[in-house]
């Protein structure tokens, strides 16, 4: 007999509903301690199917259950909710509703990444709140002086070596003085556990074909490519780039209603948004470097200003990842130097020893001005190339893109 298993997860219980037959039963409620949680699945058959909501704790749940049933699915709570908006909402409603969804076929799901992909993503993850953390407190010191009318530093960094030197000597009353210490001393502890997780990415990353495929592409450092695949895990669920750009919220909302045009609003911003703001960065730096990158970015930023590019640059990359990372491809106009350069970053960084001798290694081409400087007359060559390709483009009017649209001959 075919049993569909409900849970409405909380933080300390889960409520749980039994779907039978097209009936539902109520089956209590069960502690979200693993000890709990294994004797309900020894209850349980392997014909069972058990199905909870994404939440903080929904990946050990799932893993402490799925050696007792036949598949535990986690669904998404926003395509849930839209699907089955109740009036009236109870544990066991919801529960209930969770069952009934998978049992019809209509439980929207997500994907369960492996365990060497979820610890990635954790690593990931603190790196984000650590770098976020260290931003705040420099905004706390730079708020500090505003207030007390200190001039800008003169120096490039106000907290590297020349910057605190001179924060030292500013008039500053006794208590912010002390409160900069603090925060500077606070900045130390967050720089040296910002490199222990640097230091653990990369020894995760180092041999990721995929990682190091992503780095071929100007402007996505090691941070960018790790938290890019993390966020991806297996490409393969993917079937084209545009479900990749929306994975990452960079597709357009959408209005069409009956036979009028179609408007195109911001971006969705549904999706991945730490993945979604790392494409922006790497976006940002690719736009300065010569390229067909750079050639797209001024050609859009003519029309719709910088942000707005910068933007349509992310969208042009999640693009260029899925086909990369499909076809098992690198980057066509990468510049060698710089992709060596920053490979061996990467095996510094993950602790591999430092190369001594006479012969240098292919990293070492990144510091002959003569080679760099070759390898950017290609990448410029590749933007003039990119620029007379749309040069003659027109946008069509918005009347000859509906006839277009609605001409027969045009849908066969």
């Amino acid at each position: 007999m075919r049993r569909v298993i409900g849970i409405d997860i909380h933080r300390t219980f889960g409520e749980v509903v039994f779907w039978e037959d097209g009936r539902l039963r109520h089956g209590g409620r069960v502690d979200m301690t693993r000890t709990a949680l294994e004797g309900f699945g020894k209850s349980l058959t392997s014909a069972d199917d058990v199905i909870i909501e994404a939440t903080g704790n929904c990946m050990a749940v799932s893993r402490v259950l799925s050696p007792f049933v036949r598949r535990v699915v986690i669904a998404n709570p926003l395509q849930v909710k839209a699907i089955a908006q109740a009036h009236v909402k109870t544990d066991k409603i919801d529960a209930g509703t969770l069952a009934n969804l998978y049992a019809a076929g209509y439980l929207p799901e997500i994907w369960t990444p492996d365990a060497a992909t979820e610890c990635m993503r954790r690593l990931v993850a603190r790196r984000y709140q650590v770098v976020r953390h260290r931003t705040r407190i420099k905004n706390e010191v730079h708020s500090i002086l505003n207030a007390h009318l200190i001039p800008k530093c003169p120096h490039a960094d106000l907290f590297n070596g020349r910057g605190r030197e001179w924060l030292k000597h500013q008039p500053l009353p006794e208590d912010e003085q002390m409160a900069v210490q603090r925060h500077v001393r606070e900045l130390d502890r967050l720089g040296e556990d910002l490199a222990l997780l640097d230091r653990q990415i990369a020894e995760g990353t180092m041999d990721d074909p995929a990682v190091k495929r992503l780095l071929t592409i100007t402007g996505v450092d090691l941070t960018v490519a790790t938290g890019l695949m993390a966020a991806i895990g297996n490409i393969d669920r993917f079937e084209s780039p545009q479900k990749l750009v929306s994975y990452f919220g960079l597709n357009p909302r959408v209005r069409q209603s009956g036979l009028g045009a179609a408007h195109h609003g911001r971006i969705s911003k549904i999706g991945r948004s730490h993945a979604r703001a790392m494409l922006v960065e790497a976006a940002w730096a690719a736009a300065k470097a010569p390229g067909p990158l750079h050639a797209f970015f001024v050609r859009i930023r003519a029309k719709r200003g910088h942000q707005v590019a910068a933007v349509a640059v992310a969208r042009k990359l999640a693009v260029l990842v899925w086909h990369m990372l499909t076809k098992q491809a690198d980057y066509l106009w990468a510049r060698p130097s710089l992709v060596a350069h920053k490979l061996r970053a990467l095996e510094l960084l993950a602790g591999k020893p430092q190369k001594k001798g006479n012969k240098p290694g292919p990293a070492y081409a990144y510091n002959v001005k003569k080679l760099r400087d070759q390898e950017m007359r290609v990448a410029e060559q590749a933007q003039k190339s990119y620029e007379r390709f749309v040069e003659t483009w027109r946008p069509r009017p918005p009347d000859e893109k509906a006839r277009g649209r609605l001409n027969p001959a045009r849908l066969e």
